[in-house]
């Protein structure tokens, strides 16, 4: 099959787009092309609607409303050289800009002789609200005792290692990473499109350690999704349009130092054996939870948004709500106020053969599906790690899921449009 590299005639996408206006338009809104990029026929041109600037205060993908699409990309830094980091951050931050724009990650050459600049499986798509936050791991500071970047002094305090929860069973292969990226869209090939041309302009720098794709079909109606167990996931999720809230758990404090602005994401891999629990009753799944399965409002209540009640008991004073229920064991009022944002994913990634270790004592196929967690916080310490050490000594939901990889990223501030992503960590270096 021949291949064509050289752009799309003018003339040809005129007539299949119909005006020159809607040209214009198509060209920011799809991800593909790029080739109407003028600054004149962008300023003549609304911002589309399904486009999230890149810049600002903090970055994007975090408290933007969670697209239906994810794919989350952890690298390792092959370089020795503090330079070639820095150039890094430069390119992937110039490149985050033109796609989230609907733009290709580099300008176009037009030659015929050379790999295209854009893989182009995202021409003529929308932008799809992409967006693209990066992070930056522990190895970024120091490796097996090594600091090869000059940076470990410049490790916050609140950057900690996770530490080895009750039940982990982790993939070291599938956990940690130098460098991260999370791409957010509507559209899942706008999403993995991203973080294939990021990839692509890390050669040399940084490898491909472990990706994750994940998904999140809200319903039409607005209200809480739901997690491939079937009940509504993040209804105690801090209120994203309440700044104080924001400010309290999720944006790191003037004590952060470079980090101000930012904030930490601890993400884990979770396998739900989906096999048993769909077997389970009702309302045993319900008592698991602590939450009814079709209003997600808490045992004993009406609404969803209800505060629980803990202290309610039955009619032989036991608890309405179990003492190993997931929602009470890892609710603030259990955890010291403590409270984190949750951006989880589920995802499905096909089925394994295995051998069953309960009777019938047969081989069969099972799920390789589960939860992508997905969670942001001003102090890792007094947040995730607070709540999971609760939630893995005493839930009852463990007894169908795994934390199969992990890992944590300290996510810097946005930027003002002229510099990189990460630049306060390296001034003055």
């Amino acid at each position: 099959m021949t291949q064509h590299n050289a752009p799309i005639n003018p003339a040809r996408r005129r007539f299949l787009l119909g005006t020159t206006q809607a040209a214009v338009a198509g060209a920011l809104l799809g991800g593909g092309l790029g080739m109407l990029n003028s600054p004149r026929a962008m300023a003549a041109t609304p911002p589309p609607l399904d486009l999230v600037p890149f810049d600002g205060a903090h970055q994007a993908g975090i408290l933007t409303p969670q697209q239906k699409h994810s794919y989350f990309a952890a690298f390792d830094l092959d370089t020795d050289k503090r330079a070639d980091v820095i150039a890094l951050l430069k390119r992937w931050t110039a490149a985050a800009r033109r796609l989230s724009r609907g733009q290709t990650a580099l300008p176009l050459s037009g030659k015929a002789d050379a790999a295209p600049e854009d893989g182009g499986d995202s021409i003529g798509l929308s932008t799809s609200k992409l967006t693209l936050t990066f992070g930056f791991g522990p190895g970024l500071f120091s490796k097996n005792g090594v600091d090869r970047y000059g940076l470990a002094s410049r490790r916050p305090e609140a950057f900690v290692d996770l530490p080895k929860f009750n039940g982990d069973q982790l993939v070291p292969e599938r956990s940690g990473g130098d460098l991260s990226v999370q791409a957010c869209a509507d559209d899942p090939q706008v999403a993995f499109h991203a973080v294939r041309q990021l990839a692509a302009l890390a050669q040399g720098v940084a490898s491909l350690r472990w990706a994750q794709p994940g998904f999140a079909s809200a319903p039409a109606d607005g209200s809480t999704g739901r997690n491939l167990m079937g009940f509504k996931d993040g209804t105690n999720n801090p209120s994203t349009k309440d700044p104080a809230l924001m400010k309290e758990f999720v944006w790191v404090g003037d004590e952060g130092g470079w980090m101000k602005n930012g904030s930490y994401v601890v993400v884990r891999r979770i396998r739900i054996a989906l096999e048993h629990w769909d077997r389970s009753e009702l309302g045993f799944q319900q008592e698991v939870v602590g939450r009814y399965k079709d209003n997600g409002a808490p045992l004993g209540q009406k609404d969803e948004f209800e505060t629980m009640k803990l202290d309610a008991t039955d009619a032989d004073g036991n608890p309405v709500i179990p003492d190993s229920a997931h929602s009470r064991v890892a609710s603030p009022q259990e955890n010291g106020g403590a409270r984190i944002l949750r951006r989880a994913y589920s995802f499905n990634d096909g089925a394994n053969f295995v051998a069953e270790r309960w009777p019938p004592w047969h081989q069969g196929i099972e799920y390789d599906a589960g939860l992508f967690f997905i969670a942001y916080q001003r102090d890792p310490r007094s947040g995730f790690i607070r709540i999971n050490k609760t939630v893995a000594a005493r839930d009852m939901m463990n007894q169908y899921t795994t934390h199969v990889a992990s890992a944590i990223f300290a996510c810097p501030p946005g930027t003002d449009g002229k510099g990189y992503i990460g630049e306060p960590l390296f001034a003055g270096l």
